[in-house]
């Protein structure tokens, strides 16, 4: 799952009520700081305190926050919200100065979808992370992944089809016999998609536990002792011929064949 890291662009991570994504975008947050890049934060769902707590100082001190939680449509006039409300936070995150590798964390897709209409979302999400130079920008940034956390059951096929062919990478969790694991797709240039199953456990402190991949599907006993199952037993049907039969079927002229009597 680390390969995630690996490599720019647009990482999906799609949860559902059957098991939250938060902490998997934490857990790669981390691991994206501890590596040495700047890693920039769109929060729109949990405050700035929640979100960080649980980091150390080293993971924090690297993270660039843009809180969106307080006052996302700058109602209270206090002059701390962005001026062009969530699109002009993103024009901020895009108007970025650092020249190393970045990691931009979008907390979340699902309530800028909410906010903002899908084409312009998804243009903004291009500009972020397929381009090395953003439009007005002059720095060029030589690597640039997007790690966007995306509430699937919330939007319609419609949307969730646009972002997936901006994705390099969706990663989809679920549960399997009470474990979370992540099913990884991916599909980068000139390369043939990908498909991977990871089981995995967020540790305390934001850590990732990866383990082995799933058991495969158990197959039924079959007792050797149990007679085989004739699958023609009951059928309203003949499928075989008596020899009778067979004779009677070769002598039988056909319609079109051509005989000395004919």
């Amino acid at each position: 799952m680390l390969d995630l890291l690996a490599v720019g662009g647009l990482v999906l991570l799609r949860d559902s009520v059957e098991w939250e994504g938060r902490s998997l975008l934490k857990a790669l947050i981390k691991k994206s700081a501890l590596c040495g890049e700047q890693v920039h934060i769109l929060s729109c769902e949990v405050s700035e305190e929640e979100f960080r707590e649980g980091f150390d100082s080293d993971v924090n001190n690297r993270l660039v926050y843009y809180d969106l939680f307080r006052d996302p449509l700058n109602w209270s006039k206090t002059g701390e919200a962005f001026p062009g409300g969530p699109l002009g936070a993103l024009r901020a995150i895009c108007k970025r100065t650092d020249s190393g590798p970045v990691t931009i964390a979008l907390d979340s897709l699902s309530w800028l979808l909410l906010h903002l209409p899908c084409t312009m979302l998804c243009q903004t999400l291009h500009a972020l992370s397929r381009q090395d130079v953003c439009p007005g920008d002059s720095s060029p940034v030589r690597q640039v992944r997007v790690l966007g956390l995306l509430h699937e059951e919330l939007h319609g096929p419609g949307p969730m089809a646009a972002l997936s062919s901006l994705a390099q990478t969706e990663v989809t969790l679920s549960c399997t016999m009470g474990q979370a694991s992540a099913h990884i797709h991916c599909q980068r240039p000139r390369q043939r998609p990908t498909h991977q199953t990871q089981l995995f456990s967020i540790l305390p402190d934001f850590s990732l536990d990866l383990q082995e991949g799933p058991p495969p599907e158990s197959q039924p006993h079959l007792d050797p002792h149990t007679p085989p199952v004739d699958p023609m037993a009951h059928l309203t049907f003949n499928l075989r011929l008596s020899n009778k039969e067979r004779e009677a079927k070769d002598s039988l002229t056909l319609p079109f064949q051509f005989s000395s009597e004919k």
